[in-house]
């Protein structure tokens, strides 16, 4: 893709002009390990044209394909590479859905990063960006993907943005956008790798497979930050007893985290008090659990005790609950009596509500404590470093949550372990770095762990999954020491051979 370059879309109208490219190209040098790292940076919207079949008395007759929407993208190429062909190319995205890419891209990845030096507690504007010393980008390249309706990314005028708000229809329009970025920058033969944060999470799991099946793009890797695959392990719904057994060992670590365990756990390393809590949820809590109002009476006292014991909570407010915590209960109950709620995103961070006696939080305050600093600084870094200026709102995060589609699987829990694993035995080089935060409630790091280990993945391919937990949450780069390990950890997977 030279700059700017003219859509190859073809309008509904031949004789009107249609939307084109707008990618705008810059150069750049800083230096990195006292190395001169050159790169050139493309920020834009790119057509995305699918193809369609005609309506009325034209249905079912191909008309080739129509321009559908624009998507932002901002990619970086490292400069003064022997063989650009051969290189890595990492394709980037976020979660929601309905969150554009800005997290993983000025938290992680890019060149140029956010620093929070409040954390664990917001960071008062203005704000600014530094360089990143643990950039990606110097181990592979990196095209940053905002989904339709998210950042500068819209439908075509006259088109219907709700086309694009589903499970699936997301994957083929993301897929789509990849396989034409290959396609035009000649990287069919690069190491081609995938990562995405929380719901992107379950939209790289869809790609791998898609990718595959739809266009024969094989991918080297994905990297899944804060995975969710399998909506069970999350979805505190009536008779799904996964939630309250997956969350507890997070909640243990959140609670040690704040000092509310008693002296004898507090005394000990979290590792080690998290060891004990996995096991004790595994030989008591699931039993337990399963047997519901069976439970003899003797079990439930001693579940209510344990309980109480590697939460910090009430033993009474645990048996009001049915020996269940469901999540917004912790968050607001954990600190109650210091009038305090705790982050859902990330649990380290608390903040106050209006009502104290309410049953959930106002806000998650650890999404308020970055989202200024991330929105201003991506806003500033667009129009000034890179040189892309639009009118339009970018959308940090959009609301489609309500409104997000699963077709295919209604009345039951989304799960998209299984496309993972059928891309996993058709591509037995496919290999996948898993990252959680101990910290993180959105999704924890043992519903990860249980996803993982309900795949039915050939033993063969076991190890080509590695899972890797940091002392974080939700957004662990965030956190530096966690960011520096993190970084590392990606640099050392698309490096490996």
């Amino acid at each position: 893709m030279s700059d700017p370059v003219p859509s190859t879309a073809v309008p509904n109208d031949a004789s009107a002009p249609g939307p084109v490219d707008d990618l705008v190209t810059r150069h750049h040098q800083r230096v990195l390990g006292g190395r001169t790292l050159r790169y050139a940076s493309r920020a834009g919207r790119v057509v995305l044209a699918q193809e369609r079949t005609g309506s009325g008395e034209r249905a079912g007759r191909w008309e080739g394909p129509t321009p559908a929407a624009e998507m932002f993208v901002v990619a970086y190429t490292k400069e003064g590479v022997r063989d650009p062909a051969s290189r890595p190319i990492t394709f980037s995205f976020n979660g929601g859905p309905g969150s554009s890419s800005l997290w993983l891209h000025l938290g992680l990845l890019g060149p140029r990063r956010v620093p929070l030096h409040a954390d664990p507690a917001p960071t008062p504007p203005p704000y600014h960006l530094v360089d990143n010393d643990v950039t990606l980008l110097e181990h592979s390249d990196l095209v940053f993907i905002d989904p339709v309706s998210t950042g500068y990314s819209r439908a075509v005028k006259g088109g219907k943005a709700s086309e694009f708000h589903g499970l699936d229809p997301d994957v083929r329009s993301v897929g789509d956008l990849i396989r034409l970025w290959v396609s035009r920058e000649g990287r069919w033969s690069s190491p081609i790798y995938l990562i995405g944060e929380s719901y992107g999470t379950t939209r790289a799991a869809g790609l791998a497979a898609y990718l595959q099946d739809r266009h024969a793009l094989y991918l080297s890797g994905l990297m899944l930050v804060s995975s969710i695959l399998d909506f069970a392990t999350a979805r505190f719904e009536v008779g799904n007893d996964l939630p309250p057994l997956l969350f507890l060992p997070t909640y243990t670590a959140v609670a040690h985290y704040h000092g509310r365990l008693d002296a004898e756990l507090q005394a000990r390393a979290s590792s080690d008090v998290l060891r004990e809590v996995e096991a004790w949820a595994l030989d008591v809590y699931a039993p337990f659990l399963v047997l519901g109002d069976r439970a003899e009476p003797a079990l439930v006292d001693a579940v209510a005790a344990s309980l109480a014991r590697y939460t910090g909570l009430d033993e009474a407010w645990l048996r009001r609950a049915h020996l269940r915590i469901e999540i917004m209960h912790f968050c607001k109950e954990l600190l109650r009596d210091r009038g305090l709620s705790i982050g859902r995103l990330d649990a380290r961070y608390a903040g106050r509500d209006r009502d104290g006696v309410g049953n959930k939080p106002d806000r998650d305050p650890s999404y308020s404590a970055i989202l200024g600093a991330y929105g201003a600084t991506l806003n500033d870094y667009v129009r000034r470093e890179l040189g892309y200026a639009s009118d339009l709102p970018y959308e940090v995060l959009t609301s489609l949550y309500a409104d997000w589609r699963y077709e295919g699987f209604e009345n039951r829990f989304v799960n998209v372990a299984e496309r993972l694993r059928s891309a996993m035995h058709a591509n037995p080089a496919l290999r996948v770095h898993v990252s959680s935060g101990y910290y993180d409630l959105a999704t924890p790091y043992w519903a990860t762990e249980h996803t993982l280990a309900h795949m039915a993945l050939d033993p063969a391919l076991r190890d080509n999954i590695r899972h890797t937990i940091y002392q974080a949450g939700h957004m662990m780069y965030i956190h530096e020491p966690s960011l520096a390990a993190l970084g590392a950890d990606l640099a050392a997977f698309v490096t490996a051979r």
